[in-house]
C-alpha cells in the first residue's frame, strides 16, 4: 500500500477522490455496551415518568417481531421517552460525562482524523461524544432528539453501506471494525 494511505493521510487523498479509511461501528465496538440502551436506562433513572412509553413500546416490539411493523417503526415508538425528557442537551451532556469511560482505549489508540463511526444509534446520542473525541466523521440514524421521530430509514445492515456510499462514493475501506466483524479492505 502507499506510504501515505497507510499513515491516515485522508485530506491527501479527498482531494484526489481517493479513500483509504478505517470505518467503525460504535456499539460494542469502540463503546463497550449499546449507547442507545445505556441512554434509555440513564433517562429512565432521571425521568420515571418515561415508564408510560413502555405499553406502547412493547406493543410495537411485538409486531415488530411478528413482521408487522419495521425496524424503523419499532425504534420509533421506543424513543416515544425522549418526550419525558425536559432538556435533552443538558440530559445527553451529563450521559457522556457518565459514560465516556466506556470508549474503548484500543481505539483511542489507533485513531485517525479521517476515521468514520456508522451506527444504528441516533445522531443526535452520538454526535456529543464524537465532538468530544475529535471524530469529524459520523453517519447515524437522523432521529429528532424531541420527539423520537425517524428522517429516512434506521441505519442498520445495508443502509449502512447505502449510506456509506453516498456521502463518500469513492470510498476504499482500509479496515473495518464491527462487533460482528473486523475485516482489511471490506467495503
Amino acid at each position: 500500500r502507499d506510504a501515505q494511505e497507510s499513515r491516515g493521510l485522508g485530506d491527501v487523498y479527498k482531494r484526489q477522490g481517493i479513500y483509504g479509511l478505517n470505518i467503525y461501528d460504535f456499539d460494542e465496538t469502540i463503546y463497550d455496551s449499546d449507547s442507545t440502551k445505556d441512554f434509555y436506562f440513564y433517562c429512565l433513572k432521571k425521568y420515571p415518568k418515561i415508564l408510560l412509553s413502555v405499553p406502547i413500546m412493547a406493543w410495537t416490539f411485538f409486531l415488530y417481531i411478528l413482521g408487522v411493523k419495521t425496524k424503523t417503526q419499532f425504534k420509533e415508538k421506543m424513543y416515544r421517552f425522549l418526550t419525558y425528557v425536559p432538556d435533552i442537551d443538558s440530559a445527553l451532556n451529563d450521559f457522556w460525562n457518565v459514560n465516556e469511560h466506556k470508549v474503548k482505549s484500543w481505539y483511542k489508540d489507533r485513531q485517525k482524523d479521517d476515521d468514520i463511526i456508522i451506527s444504528a444509534s441516533p445522531e443526535f446520542l452520538l454526535k456529543p461524544i464524537c465532538e468530544r473525541l475529535g471524530i469529524k466523521n459520523l453517519m447515524a440514524s437522523k432521529v429528532d432528539k424531541h420527539t423520537g421521530l425517524y428522517d429516512g430509514e434506521n441505519c442498520w445492515g445495508e443502509e449502512k453501506v447505502k449510506r456509506l456510499y453516498e456521502k463518500f462514493p469513492n470510498v476504499k475501506c482500509e479496515e473495518f471494525y464491527s462487533c460482528l466483524l473486523y475485516t482489511s479492505d471490506a467495503a
